[in-house]
């Protein structure tokens, strides 16, 4: 994207709050807009701030990020990109949270670099999560939430999205099922970084997710992967 990443920072910690908003500050290229201590403040700091981001914690006292995540997503496409923070990499509500609608997890001991970068990456639609982690998310969502047999109406959903899909656009999903990036897939397909692009715009729409990570559980329930 052109411009600065505007980023909105909701946690309920204050030292948390200070500690991101002294990293972001320093941050080329990312201003933070704002700063809120719930997740019930978050729908009007959204309208008021219009962030690119959100870094949202999970635990909350009155609305968890999760519950604010969602009533995001509710409003439809064109709503700011939502990182969730957490301090356990396997926290069971991380899992919700990418179901959803959250773009990716961070734990909050990520050293400021990565967390300027995974911002940046998270404003560009790119997947923000290694293949390995990728892996081990959608791993432990499958876990938390298996699909069942071939006549789970979640699988059978599923499938008929990937029905949707051009051959072109299904080959793109599975390599973004896989954890790859944009640069990955371009060099593993044979086409442009653009054309990447505009094929994970086009298959977003079709599977009617809102990113890469809900592509990939997506890929999962259907059984392709």
């Amino acid at each position: 994207m052109t411009g600065a990443v505007r980023v909105l920072v909701a946690d309920d910690d204050a030292l948390v709050r200070s500690a991101l908003a002294l990293m972001l500050g320093g941050a080329d290229g990312v201003e933070l807009v704002g700063e809120v201590a719930d997740g019930a403040e978050v729908p009007d700091a959204v309208d008021r701030l219009r962030p690119d981001v959100v870094l949202m914690d999970i635990r909350m006292p009155r609305t968890d990020g999760i519950t604010a995540t969602e009533r995001l997503r509710a409003r439809g496409p064109g709503g700011p990109h939502v990182v969730v923070l957490t301090t356990f990499s396997a926290d069971e509500q991380v899992m919700r949270a990418l179901r959803a609608g959250a773009s990716g997890f961070l734990l909050k001991d990520t050293p400021p670099q990565e967390i300027v970068q995974a911002v940046r990456r998270v404003a560009d639609g790119e997947a923000m999560l290694s293949p390995a982690v990728t892996r081990h998310v959608i791993d432990r969502v499958v876990a938390l939430d298996p699909p069942g047999g071939r006549t789970d109406p979640r699988r059978e959903r599923a499938v008929g999205l990937f029905a949707r899909l051009s051959e072109r656009e299904r080959e793109v999903a599975l390599a973004l099922g896989r954890g790859k990036a944009n640069a990955e897939i371009a060099a593993e397909l044979f086409m442009s970084v653009a054309t990447v692009k505009a094929h994970v715009s086009r298959l977003l729409a079709k599977l009617e997710v809102d990113n890469r990570v809900q592509v990939a559980i997506l890929a999962h329930e259907a059984d392709l992967l």
